[in-house]
Order: C-alpha cells, then structure tokens, then sequence
C-alpha cells in the first residue's frame, strides 16, 4: 500500500511539472509571437512612413520686429507706453516737445506768403517793363521822324546857302545876308547832329528796357503764382515743417508687444537713435534649423506641424515651408569654419528653414521671440510626385 502511494505521488509531481513546462513554451511562444508581430509592424512602418516626416528640435520663434526710431530731433515730452505693453497700429507711443516745429511752420508759412508777394511784384513789373518798352519804340519813331525833318531843313538850308554864295560874286546878295545863310545852314547840320543823338538814345534806351523787360519776365514766363518755382519751393519747405511737426508724435507701426523700451521723459532724442521695439507677436514665423541630409524632399508649401515648449504636446501649430535661407548658420558666421590645415572633419550642417505659422492659432496662443519650437516636415506630398 505504501508503494503504490509512492508512486502516485510520484506520478502527480511528474504531470504537474510537464504542465508548467508546457505553460512557460507557451508563454515563451506567445512573447516571441509578439515580438516577431512589432517588429514586422515597426519595418513595415519604416519602409511606408520612412523619410517622409523630419523633424528637429532646433527652432525658434522669430519675426520681423520694428525698431522705434524718431525722424526728428527734440526733448521727449511724453512716454506713453511700457515694456511688455500691447499697442494697436497708430497708437502713440511718445511725443516729442513740438514748440521748434510749430515755430519751424510759422518761419515757413511768413516766407511763402513773401515768395506769393514776390511773384506777384515780379509779374506786375514784367507789365511795367513792357509798357516802357512800348514807350522807347515810340520815342524811337518821334526821334527818327526829327531826324527827317531835321536833314529837310539842313537840305534847304545848304541850297539856300549855295544860291546865296552863287549870286554874292556879283554883288547882288549883301554881305549879311550870305552870314545869314551860312549860320542858318550851320544850325540845320547841328539840328540834324542832335536829331540822330536823340535816335542813338532812344534806340539804346528802348534796348536798356527790352533787356530789363526779359531779364524780368524770364522769372515768371509761362508760369502763375500757384506754380511758379519759387513760390513752389517755399510750399515745399511749409509741408517739410508740418512733416516735421507731424513726427514729433511717434505711433505704433503695426500691432505689436513693446519691448526694450530705452526712451525716458526728458530726455533729447536724435534722428535715428532707438527708443523701443515692436514685435509683431500676431505674425511670428519660425526658423527651423534641420540637418542638410534631411532635407533631400523637403519643399516650400509642405505642412508642418509644430509644438512649444511654452505650451507643451497640449497645443500643436500648424504651418507651411515658406522658404530656404541662402546659406547654413556657420556660413554666415561673423568667423566660417574655414580649415586648409588638412586635419579636417566633416560636421554635418544646419540650413534655417522658415515656417510660417496659422493666425488663428497664434491668436489663441500667442508665442513670443525666441521661443523653443519641435517642427515636424511632412514631405509626403513632393515623395509622391517624384518618380
């Protein structure tokens, strides 16, 4: 009876571990299974999706930011706005002190009224002058018609004379009446000397006052007071100085964050010295830096998708590839890498690429300058058209 136990006993230990034997080949086999079943499903996933999604982790938040500039100088009156401050298009953000300027477009307006006044006193003597050119050719006619008469009277007086010398051979014309004749006929030419003087004055004068006349007239010839060059340079120098008056406040250019704000009240600014920036924060772009061996199918107009640090995997932006920059970072380095020792290693380049974001999406989770960003390239649209 104690044997026969025994070997039951025996037996059931036996089946027991033949069982658990036969459970861990199981397990064994049902791991293997699914190991062999992820890694079909990882190569069949890395022969459809490989290369066609790129990624990288070094981009950033960037945009083309305005610097606040005066275009005039002055004392700054008032500074109307804060670092971090959100300002709207044309929203002022400082006054600069605006009694010069005002003072400037007073100065401007006294001289166009002069140089209105001046044209008008030009044109009226340009009248003047001809009419006194008209003058001197009439007395150019009254000269050379004295002149006529004045040769007739000398003309008869020298027959006169001739006759009177002919017949005072033969005593009939008295001596005195022969002097007579001769002082007549002495007078006729001096009359005829003083005739043609006249002529030559009024012939220099008239040329004195054509000279005046178009000396003056070449001032306003074809021309009116509202555009007469003189009259137009002082009207340019009035809208300079209101321009000027004009600038003394200094708006926002677009919507935007203030940043850096360098500017305090009272003190003097100079054209072109900084007073703050405007960052567009609504219309923010990133620079993606990728490896050059990426970029083999990467091309403007794919989708990316993008997310932020700031925000983390919660929030994903959606863009397009806008562009390529024309060179890798090191290129435009203030030093290139630049090596003809000949111990030269090859280092894997970064070319910037710009990735424009969704406006809505910014407007719901607006990004600030400089923020890290994960961008992911989908290239499948440009895999596909290659042959």
């Amino acid at each position: 009876m104690a044997d026969a136990a025994l070997d039951s006993s025996s037996r059931t230990e036996r089946d027991s571990s033949s069982s658990h034997i036969t459970r861990r080949k199981h397990a064994f086999a049902v791991f293997g299974g699914v190991l062999l079943t992820g890694a079909i499903a990882y190569g069949v996933y890395a022969w459809v999706f490989s290369g066609r999604y790129v990624s990288t982790d070094n981009a950033y938040v960037n945009a083309d930011v305005a610097q606040v500039t005066p275009l005039v100088s002055g004392s700054v009156e008032e500074v109307r706005v804060e670092d971090t401050e959100a300002v709207r298009q044309g929203d002022i953000l400082v006054v600069i002190d605006p009694a010069d300027a005002r003072i400037a477009v007073d100065h401007a307006k006294a001289e166009l009224e002069q140089a209105i006044r001046r044209v008008q006193q030009t044109m009226a003597t340009s009248e003047s002058l001809s009419s006194q050119v008209d003058g001197r050719t009439a007395e150019i006619a009254r000269a050379r018609a004295r002149v006529g008469a004045a040769r007739s009277d000398l003309e008869r007086a020298q027959i006169d004379l001739q006759r009177r010398e002919a017949l005072s051979n033969g005593g009939a014309v008295s001596g005195e009446e022969l002097t007579q004749a001769r002082n007549a006929f002495a007078n006729a030419r001096e009359s005829v000397e003083a005739a043609e003087a006249d002529l030559t004055l009024a012939t220099s004068t008239r040329s004195s006052a054509q000279g005046q006349f178009a000396a003056n007239d070449a001032l306003v010839r074809g021309t009116t007071i509202d555009n007469n060059p003189e009259v137009l340079a002082a009207r340019s120098r009035l809208d300079q100085a209101r321009l000027d008056l004009e600038r003394t406040i200094i708006r926002a250019p677009f919507d935007g964050v203030v940043s850096r704000r360098q500017v305090q009240i009272g003190q003097r600014v100079a054209p072109g010295s900084p007073l703050m920036v405007i960052v567009p924060i609504a219309r923010v772009f990133v620079d993606a830096n990728f490896k050059e061996v990426q970029l083999t199918h990467v091309r403007p107009g794919q989708p990316v998708e993008l997310v932020s640090d700031l925000y983390g995997d919660t929030v994903t932006y959606h863009g397009r590839v806008a562009g390529f920059s024309g060179g890798t970072g090191s290129a435009f380095a203030i030093i290139p890498a630049q090596n003809a020792t000949g111990n030269w290693i090859k280092v894997v380049q970064r070319l910037p690429v710009r990735v424009t974001l969704d406006t809505g999406e910014l407007q719901a989770h607006p990004l600030r300058v400089g923020l890290s960003m994960e961008a992911t390239i989908d290239t499948h649209e440009q895999q596909e058209r290659q042959p």
